[in-house]
């Protein structure tokens, strides 16, 4: 790696046009290398056949560009595919590709590791050694439509942040990437296709309604209690329930946008109808949907899946309350690519 080059994907189309006019070159050359990068996907110099070979050269000696590769892919038995992703400074993340007959969803990181200890997640158990920048979360998408094509002759339908790491605790970078994917000199994919998932940060879920972003809100909840929260997420203890529902109406009053709440059903913990008639309570707060997640154990963890009747008869206590549950089955739990079970093995 050359510390010496600057990556070139971390200019704006601004700091492009600048570089170009000192090189004595026209301004139009910045907005076909953006193109490059940005619509086609370019990681390599050569590729970029209308700049000439002495321009490709010049940009070879000033710039890198420090793309993302697949390291190792698994394929589940239920055709979900895992993949772990080489970064240019030789970490580690994962990524999953989930598909279904209606669509086909990205589940990309946002960090190397995690700094929230979530008990029940197996990210939340490494270490975060840095954030990713926009164009690691971007280059994830990229990979995993070639890999939807190529395996399932059907391009991506839809993004989660839902793999390693915080994306709230990341926001900027988040954000920018969220950018480019969904910008016409982008990948032009819908804002409402992208959905970002947090364990719940009292004050970035403001700042994101003062964003007014257009994209998806999930809250990863599995608690509308604190003490229990306090238990398995220590994130609560400084972001309460309280203060969490006072930043979703706010947010909710800025974007108008719904929220989703993630409830992982633990046995014996919270999957009983006090836990249903607390969760029930949370939902009045905004208009929201609850998605029931099945548990995925970990090596680390001694938590076990709620019993198939009673995640049945929590999900009837919610709709009965017209709350709009649904149950989400786990993917790719043989090859720990289910939600939570994320975690780079050393």
């Amino acid at each position: 790696m050359e510390n010496s080059k600057t990556d070139i994907r971390a200019l704006s189309i601004d700091k492009l046009r600048e570089h170009f006019s000192a090189l004595g070159e026209p301004a139009f050359r910045a907005k076909q290398v953006f193109e490059w990068l940005w619509e086609k996907s370019c990681t390599d110099f050569e590729e970029m056949t209308n700049l000439s070979k002495p321009l490709r050269e010049k940009l070879k000696s000033s710039f890198t560009i420090n793309n993302v590769n697949i390291h190792q892919s698994q394929f589940s038995s239920d055709k979900t595919i895992k993949n772990t992703f080489k970064l240019y400074d030789d970490n580690i993340i994962e990524g999953v590709l989930i598909p279904a007959t209606d669509r086909m969803t990205a589940c990309v990181s946002s960090q190397v590791g995690c700094s929230l200890t979530c008990k029940f997640c197996a990210t939340g158990y490494m270490d975060r050694k840095r954030n990713l920048n926009p164009d690691e979360i971007y280059d994830q998408v990229v990979l995993i439509d070639r890999q939807a094509k190529e395996n399932y002759q059907a391009p991506l339908t839809n993004i989660v942040y839902m793999g390693m790491g915080e994306p709230l605790l990341n926001y900027a970078n988040v954000l920018k990437s969220i950018e480019r994917i969904t910008a016409k000199d982008g990948l032009n994919m819908a804002a409402k296709r992208i959905t970002v998932s947090t364990a719940g940060i009292a004050k970035m879920i403001r700042k994101l309604g003062d964003d007014e972003v257009r994209f998806n809100l999930a809250l990863s909840l599995h608690a509308a209690n604190d003490e229990k929260r306090n238990t398995i997420m220590p994130i609560n203890e400084q972001n309460s329930l309280k203060a969490l529902a006072e930043s979703l109406k706010y947010y909710f009053s800025k974007t108008r946008n719904p929220v989703t709440y993630e409830y992982i059903i633990f046995n014996g913990f919270n999957d009983n109808l006090q836990d249903a008639e607390e969760l029930a309570k949370f939902c009045k707060h905004i208009p929201c949907k609850v998605n029931i997640i099945e548990y995925n154990p970990i090596s680390f963890a001694d938590f076990e899946n709620a019993d198939i009747d009673k995640t049945d008869q929590f999900a009837t206590y919610l709709r009965k309350q017209g709350i709009n549950t649904n149950i989400r089955r786990s993917r790719g739990k043989d090859i720990d690519a289910a939600c939570g079970q994320l975690a780079v093995k050393s």
